[in-house]
C-alpha cells in the first residue's frame, strides 16, 4: 500500500529526523564539552551558536546522505520503510540537494571561526559521506560513525585554540566508546532485519557479547573522560555529573539485557542524557572552580 502524500515541508522535516532530536543531541553534548574545555569555561555566544547550529545542520545533512545510501535496504527494515526516499515520495536528487544546502550552511558558520577549524571540517564532511557505505563491508561500522561524530570535538579545539592538543584526542577516544555503546544499542533494534538483508553492524559482529561490550564501552568512556579532565580540577560538579552518567549506564543495562527491540530503542533514544550529564558537570565545574 503506497504511503499517503505529504507536503514538501513535512517530507523535508522527516528526511532530517526533525521530530527525533536524540540524533543531534548525542552529537551536541560532547562537542559543547570540548568547547568548554578548550575555552577554560564559557566560550562566548558566537562560538556557542556556531557549534550548536552547525551540529544540527551537519547531522541533518548526514541523514540525507544516509537515506540516499540506504534507500534499497530501508524498504526491508520495518522501522524505515516509510522514509521519504524509500517510500518514493522524494527523489534522490532532491534529497541530495537538501543535504548540500544544509552542509553549505554549516560551512558558512565554521567560516566565521579560525581557518584551522575550517580545515578540520573537510575530513569531517568526507567521513560523514563515507559512513553509510561502510555498512556493506566493515564489521563495525559504528566505529566509523564514531570517527565522523567526533570531528565536532576536534573542530571545537581548533576554533578556540588554533590547534588540537592531546586533551582533545583523549576526549575524542572517550566519545568514540560512547558512540560505540549507544549505536550498538541502536543496531540491536534492527538486528533481525539487518541479518536478512546482509547489512553489517556491531550488534551482529559482537553476537552474544553485545550487552557486555556495550557496558565495557561505557566504562572506557568514563575512564578516559576522567583521565582527560583530571588536570582541570573541576571539583564536585564534575564528579556529580559523572555519577549521574554512571547511574544511567546502570539503567541502560536493565533496558538492553533481554535484547528486546523496545528496550534497546529506549536505551538509544535516551542515551543523549549521558552526554548531557557529563557536559553539565564540566560546565558547572568551570563556573565554580
Amino acid at each position: 500500500m503506497p504511503a499517503p502524500r505529504r507536503s514538501r515541508l513535512s517530507l523535508y522535516l522527516d528526511l532530517i529526523r526533525f521530530n527525533r532530536p536524540a540524533g543531534w543531541l548525542v552529537l551536541v553534548w560532547p562537542t559543547l564539552a570540548a568547547l568548554w574545555v578548550a575555552s577554560g569555561g564559557f566560550p562566548g555566544w558566537h562560538l556557542l551558536a556556531v557549534f550548536v547550529l552547525g551540529t544540527v545542520l551537519m547531522r541533518s545533512a548526514g541523514c540525507c546522505i544516509n537515506d540516499i545510501a540506504d534507500r534499497d535496504f530501508d524498504r526491508h527494515v520495518k522501522r524505515t520503510t516509510q522514509r521519504p526516499i524509500t517510500s518514493g515520495q522524494m527523489s534522490v536528487a532532491e534529497a541530495a540537494m537538501v543535504g548540500v544546502v544544509l552542509a553549505l550552511a554549516a560551512l558558512c558558520l565554521v567560516l566565521t571561526t579560525r581557518w584551522e577549524a575550517v580545515a578540520w571540517s573537510v575530513p569531517a564532511v568526507l567521513f560523514t559521506i563515507l559512513y553509510p557505505f561502510t555498512k556493506r563491508f566493515f564489521a563495525m561500522p559504528q566505529a566509523f560513525l564514531g570517527i565522523a561524530f567526533n570531528f565536532g570535538i576536534v573542530i571545537a579545539f581548533a576554533a578556540v585554540q588554533g590547534q588540537v592538543p592531546a586533551t582533545a584526542w583523549v576526549l575524542w577516544c572517550a566519545n568514540m566508546f560512547l558512540v560505540l555503546a549507544y549505536d550498538t544499542e541502536y543496531a540491536m533494534v534492527d538486528r533481525d532485519d539487518d541479518l536478512k538483508i546482509g547489512m553489517k553492524t556491531s550488534a551482529i559482529t559482537l553476537g552474544r557479547f553485545d550487552v557486555a561490550a556495550i557496558m565495557g564501552f561505557f566504562v572506557l568512556c568514563g575512564l578516559l573522560t576522567v583521565w582527560a579532565l583530571a588536570p582541570y580540577a573541576l571539583g564536585w560538579p564534575f564528579w556529580l555529573g559523572l555519577a549521574v552518567a554512571a547511574a544511567q549506564v546502570g539503567w541502560h543495562f536493565t533496558l538492553i539485557r533481554h535484547r528486546t527491540r523496545e528496550g534497546c530503542f529506549v536505551a538509544f533514544s535516551k542515551s543523549h542524557w549521558i552526554g548531557a550529564s557529563l557536559f553539565a558537570g564540566i560546565a558547572l565545574g568551570f563556573a565554580v572552580r
